[in-house]
């Protein structure tokens, strides 16, 4: 199994070649879409590239949950994410940092979860 300073190492090239951005720019709290300019059309490339680089499978919607805002679930309450919504967060994105984002669990904040350290947390979790 690599080693989280390896797995990094792999992201880190991944999102540079698919986002165009410098090394230094992809850190571990570094956001897909504000930091790094990510768009929704990039993140199916970033799934793509890592599965390419990591050798692995990564089913839709695995990595980046998909339509868990969408209209008429019990998720989201007046642009707000219910309790829940953040009970089933965590059992999707066990690795992203749920408890931060429950802070202030407005949906246009669902993308802060988006981070180079979830991307991270997600293959250690997935190729351990």
């Amino acid at each position: 199994m690599p080693t989280r300073d390896e797995i990094f190492s792999k992201v880190q090239a991944t999102l540079v070649d698919a986002l165009g951005v410098d090394d230094e720019d992809v850190t571990e709290s570094a956001r897909l879409s504000a930091d790094l300019g990510a768009e929704s059309i990039d993140f199916l490339d970033i799934v793509f590239r890592l599965e390419k680089n990591f050798a692995t499978k990564i089913p839709r919607g695995e990595l980046f949950p998909e339509n868990f805002a969408a209209a008429g679930t019990a998720y989201v309450a007046n642009g707000m994410v219910t309790e829940e919504g953040l009970k089933e967060l965590k059992v999707r994105m066990p690795h992203a940092d749920i408890d931060g984002f429950a802070k202030n669990p407005k949906v246009e904040n669902l993308q802060e979860l988006f981070t180079v350290g979830m991307i991270v947390n997600f293959l250690q979790r997935k190729l351990g």
